[in-house]
């Protein structure tokens, strides 16, 4: 096997991404037209994805991340809008999509279509993800669209499945269909279900964080894997074992937390970048074997599949957004009524990615009869391009169309307050533990050491106000800023004279790190994310 390829793969989408933070454009969206214009550089190689590496290899580990990321309380208070789009919009995509597929493409026939409708159905988790986070959504609009990308590929894969059946000759019904489905779904939650409280406990039960974030590791690929080969869907077995996992993180050891959360923002760094690489790269794939479709004829099909996917998900979101208003008042007295603004968006955000090409190079080249599947190359070549015009079209469109209908953002001032509240009510809570803990003469300490436990609780409590109150008007840091600057200044200042005793052999290499290692820890809890 030539590692290679895949080194320059990973190696040059991680640096595309690097810049692309330096820049206004989203980091998917750039390494996109990057490989689009590299694969047809001379002597780059040709990078063929295949189905059987990015389904159970790369989707995993993906999902994984998103949901463990996402909550669960916020994803079950938006049940109804999430459960819409990830089975309700799916099937209504997939047929509408299909039916004006087979009207469009003269010869194409409709099982065939259907697979394309299938296909081209489920915006991407990785692409919604991306960008929902450069652009600062509402916080319940990226609810639903991380809730729709976690599911909708599990609905996905199982139309495409019965579509494919009918496709090559083998009898699927719409009774056969629905069945698949159901047997999927439950068996995709069942196995997750029966996973996830055994994982979790042998989480909590190992010592060792390197060996809790090797089985952090492990967990994507063995839900996916035994739910695969029970028939059932991985895709929501990954997510009901991520979930809880993410629901659940608090009760995992803190040197755990701390390495998992770096590890999976690498895994997933290198993921994203590489899967949008893959996307671009594909353009030579396609068009190599798309025959007597080459030229205009293609270019139109591609556009009006393009138009009519897009017109789709309007078509599905605003009667699903305010059709269930309508009819029933339990919602109504629930729910604040809904402007046009946040359906448009949600309408808008549906790009679609790798998934959807994964699922396209995995159509069979024949049918039961031994013929060619009818027109496979051109079915991939339609996929691709609506991959490629909803990632640039709608990806690039998406900040300023948000910024043009004025959504409002998170409220990082009532977010603060509220964070500012939680922490003086736990402050006051340790409080009264440690007099507590101070009144046991077993628990006797110095006065100068029980006063710094009192003093670092003191800070952790008033940081956050501090984000609340006046700047420096000098420097327009807030006092925290400020604080976490100095404190990074002296730990600085003793790092450089460890190494210097280092260097002068004063200290040996261990025992520097030793000493390194607690000031990183040091420098982690003083200048940590405000966020």
């Amino acid at each position: 096997m030539d590692v290679l390829p895949l080194l320059l793969l990973v190696a040059g989408s991680a640096a595309v991404a690097g810049a692309a933070r330096r820049t206004p454009v989203p980091a998917p969206l750039l390494i996109v037209a990057v490989a689009l214009l590299v694969s047809y550089v001379p002597g780059v190689p040709a990078y063929e994805l295949d189905p059987d590496v990015v389904l159970p290899l790369v989707l995993p580990p993906l999902l994984y991340t998103a949901a463990t990321d996402s909550s669960y309380l916020d994803l079950r208070a938006q049940l109804r809008p999430v459960a819409l789009l990830s089975v309700g919009y799916v099937l209504f995509a997939t047929l509408v999509v299909g039916w004006a597929a087979y009207l469009l493409v003269p010869g194409l026939p409709l099982a065939a279509a259907l697979v394309l409708g299938a296909v081209v159905a489920p915006p991407d988790a990785v692409a919604a993800t991306a960008v929902a986070r450069r652009v600062g959504l509402p916080s319940r609009i990226t609810t639903i669209l991380q809730g729709e990308s976690l599911v909708n590929d599990a609905t996905a894969i199982t139309a495409y499945r019965v579509a494919l059946a009918a496709a090559v000759g083998e009898g699927a019904t719409w009774a056969g269909g629905i069945t698949e489905f159901l047997l999927a779904a439950v068996g995709g939650v069942v196995v997750g279900l029966a996973l996830m409280i055994p994982i979790h406990w042998l989480r909590t039960h190992m010592n060792e964080a390197l060996l809790q974030n090797t089985l952090s590791l492990l967990i994507p690929f063995v839900a996916y894997g035994i739910a695969e080969q029970l028939h059932a869907s991985g895709v929501l077995a990954v997510v009901v074992v991520a979930l809880y996992l993410g629901h659940r993180s608090w009760e995992v050891d803190f040197a755990t937390r701390l390495q998992e959360e770096a590890v999976w923002k690498m895994v997933a760094f290198v993921l994203e970048s590489a899967v949008f690489a893959l996307i671009g790269l594909q353009l030579p794939v396609v068009l190599k074997g798309l025959g007597a479709y080459k030229g205009t004829s293609a270019a139109w099909y591609a556009v009006a599949l393009f138009l009519v996917v897009v017109a789709t998900r309007f078509v599905w979101v605003y009667p699903a957004t305010f059709l269930p208003r309508l009819l029933s008042a339990r919602i109504r007295e629930r729910e604040d009524n809904p402007t046009w603004k946040g359906p448009f968006i949600i309408g808008w955000a549906g790009m679609r990615g790798v998934v959807s090409l994964a699922i396209a190079f995995s159509i069979p080249l024949t049918v039961d009869d031994g013929g060619a599947f009818p027109e496979r190359n051109l079915i991939l070549f339609l996929t691709f391009t609506t991959v490629i015009g909803t990632l640039v079209v709608q990806g690039l469109t998406l900040p300023p169309l948000i910024r043009l209908l004025k959504l409002p953002g998170r409220d990082t001032q009532a977010e603060t307050l509220a964070e500012a509240n939680a922490q003086a009510q736990a402050s006051r809570a340790a409080e009264e533990r440690l007099d507590e803990l101070l009144a046991d003469e077993r628990n006797a300490l110095p006065p100068p050491l029980a006063e710094r436990l009192r003093t670092v609780m003191e800070r952790r409590r008033n940081a956050v106000w501090e984000r609340l109150g006046a700047v420096n008007p000098v420097t327009g840091e807030t006092a925290d800023d400020t604080y976490r600057r100095l404190s990074r200044e002296m730990i600085g200042t003793e790092r450089d004279v460890f190494v210097k005793l280092r260097d002068h052999r004063y200290i040996d290499d261990e025992m520097l790190r030793t000493l390194l290692r607690r000031l990183d820890l040091e420098e982690a809890a003083a200048y940590r994310e405000a966020a």
